[in-house]
């Protein structure tokens, strides 16, 4: 647990447990309905995504979440998932990792809090033989992931499944 201040707040950067699963689903549901109309009703999302996220918060999970807490209050988390590649005879990490579900409340925006969350998930991926980590960033997020060093790349390929109008 890593004890930050700002001048303006003090905040606490931390791994998730299990008894933060519904806090991190709360936060979910502000992140994506704040992007576009929920289709699902708030509290059967709370209850399905508060035991997904407690099933993979357990300690043997290849998902990790970081959070910020001010006085007591989650106000900001991020998700990584470690992505195993097949074995490699070139001498190159064997594992990406997948950052998703970044996201701190408007109130803790513009104070450093997601500049030190982001750094706290690179320090531990460097930690654990990550060859890249990928994500798919909002446009309001391009700025923060650039400074700590992402680039838009013109080898990665992308196919949408998933029902457009979903």
């Amino acid at each position: 647990m890593k004890r930050e201040s700002n001048h303006q707040s003090e905040f606490t950067i931390r791994l998730a447990g299990e008894a933060d699963a519904r806090s991190l689903a709360r936060l979910r549901y502000a992140f994506r309905s704040g992007i576009d109309i929920a289709t699902e009703n708030e509290a059967n999302f709370l209850d399905r995504c508060t035991a997904w996220m407690a099933e993979h918060l357990a300690a043997e999970s290849r998902w990790k979440c970081w959070v910020t807490e001010q006085s007591g209050k989650l106000t900001g988390c991020v998700w990584v998932q470690l992505v195993e590649k097949i074995p490699n005879p070139r001498d190159e990490s064997e594992n990406h990792a997948y950052l998703t579900n970044f996201y701190v409340q408007e109130s803790a925006r513009g104070k450093g809090v997601g500049s030190r969350l982001l750094q706290e998930v690179i320090a531990w991926c460097r930690t654990r033989d990550v060859h890249a980590v990928i994500l798919w960033p909002t446009e309001r997020s391009r700025g923060l992931y650039a400074r700590q060093g992402f680039a838009v790349r013109d080898d990665l390929m992308e196919l949408i499944i998933a029902d457009p109008a979903r």
